[in-house]
Formats: structure tokens, sequence, C-alpha cells
């Protein structure tokens, strides 16, 4: 998954190129409809599990992130609505920090990015970036705080990540949801930990997730798999559409009442 997942133009934010630019609070969650699966800090897992389901997936250079589910299908993000509104209580800090971001430079350092394809950024009204004397505005400090919370979370998960991976717990998993209404999806390139080999670990790793909060983050993992029935029921009540586009990154759960699905690993 791409950083720059629904950034249609991300640039370096420039005092002086951005200096009489102000950002109009956004109407909505359209510019995040096409994502079928977002990357989640650990920190998230918490409260994200109750209406997700949290995944890990490998990115490029085979790199394991965690991520939450949203759609079926490629391009498709059963969490936002006709009316662009976000449908669940808790939203990805992916999402919130829109439309910044950060971004590698060379050197290994990191360069703060605004998409000037958000429709918000404007000079007329809403919250300026840069005040009179080119200095950061209270709200575009809160942006920076932010993104670099987010950042410091985002080498947390990698390097728990890092350590599920050494530690041989992830498995892959494929999955095959069946609606009442004849369209059948097949999902794939989706990991999970595997129990057993959980049980199997010796005392003193087990002991050491323990300690450092990382077995909360497994067990809430775990639990989310539960919420894999809720993207069926989604699905079913958004209507009929195409279904020749399988997502690749959304896996789907056995269900009485929508669908029927098969899970195989």
């Amino acid at each position: 998954m791409s950083e720059t997942l629904y950034y249609e133009k991300p640039v370096l934010l420039n005092r002086e190129k951005h200096r009489g630019r102000k950002i109009r609070p956004s109407s909505g969650f359209g510019f995040a409809r096409n994502a079928n699966s977002l990357y989640l800090a650990g920190v998230e897992f918490t409260e994200a599990c109750k209406e997700y389901a949290i995944v890990f997936t490998k990115q490029a250079g085979g790199k394991v992130a965690p991520v939450v589910v949203l759609g079926l299908r490629n391009r498709e993000n059963l969490f936002v609505d006709a009316q662009d509104r976000w449908t669940a209580a808790y939203i990805p800090a992916f999402v919130r920090r829109y439309p910044f971001v950060l971004a590698e430079l060379p050197g290994e350092q990191m360069g703060v990015c605004i998409d000037e394809a958000f429709p918000g950024l404007n000079e007329q009204e809403g919250e300026a970036l840069f005040d009179e004397k080119g200095g950061n505005t209270p709200f575009l400090q809160n942006a920076l705080d932010f993104l670099q919370r987010y950042q410091v979370e985002y080498l947390r998960t990698e390097a728990f990540c890092r350590k599920l991976a050494d530690a041989g717990l992830l498995v892959e998993m494929s999955a095959k949801a069946d609606l009442v209404d004849g369209r059948s999806f097949t999902v794939a390139g989706l990991m999970v930990v595997d129990e057993n080999k959980l049980r199997e670990l010796p005392d003193d790793k087990v002991l050491s997730l323990f300690r450092t909060g990382e077995l909360h983050l497994l067990s809430m993992h775990l639990l989310s798999l539960s919420n894999l029935n809720r993207l069926v029921d989604r699905m079913a009540q958004r209507g009929a559409g195409d279904a020749s586009a399988p997502a690749t990154a959304a896996p789907a759960a056995d269900t009485g009442k929508a669908a029927r699905t098969q899970k195989s690993a």
C-alpha cells in the first residue's frame, strides 16, 4: 500500500509558495472512497478492532504492515457512503491526516507534503497555513505535531511487524465470500497470526511480547477478525455491483444471514 494512496498531487509544503493558502474543512471523505484497505498503526488497534478487521499484508520490499480492511473489491471502501460520510465511529489516522503527509527525502530525511488537489486548499477561506511573518499558524503546527506522532507510531509498528515475521507467526490466508444474490468474491494477499504457532512460542518470547504490550496487539488483531462478517453484510446492503474486480487485501468470513464464506490458509 502506497503512502500516497489517494493523494493526487502531493507536493512539499513551501513557506513561500503556500504563504497565502488556507485549508477549508473537508465536507466529507470522498477522497478515500477507492481505498479498500488502509495502513493502521499499532496504537490504533484497541479502537479499530471494535469495527474493522485488522490483517497484515506484504508491502514493497517485503516489509509486513497491518491494515484495516474496508472493502471486498479493489477501489471499494464500504465505510464511505453516497454522501461521503465515514460510517464508523473510529476513523483511522491514515485518513485523519489528509491532506498532509510525510514523505521520505534524500538522506533519510522526512518532508511535509500537502495534496494540492485537495478541494479545500484555497486562498479565500478557512484556516491559514502561515501567518503574516511566514511562521506556522497554530492550525499548521497542530497538523505537523500529528504527523510527527504518527511517524513515531509508524516506526514502532514497523518494528512490531518485523518481530512477528522473524518469529514465523504470520501465515497467508485467502477467503471466498458467496453472497445470497449470486455474487462471489475470492480474496487473497492477507496474512494473519497463526494461533497454534503463537502458543508454541518459548516462554521468554511470550513474556517479552507481554512486557512490551505487543501481546495485547496480537489479541486485538485476532479479536478483530470477527468483523469480517460485517464487511460481507455491508456489501450485501450496498446492493448489486460489478463483481469482476476482487480485492487483493480484503477478506470475508462466515456469516449466517448475508453470505456464506470459506477461508483457507
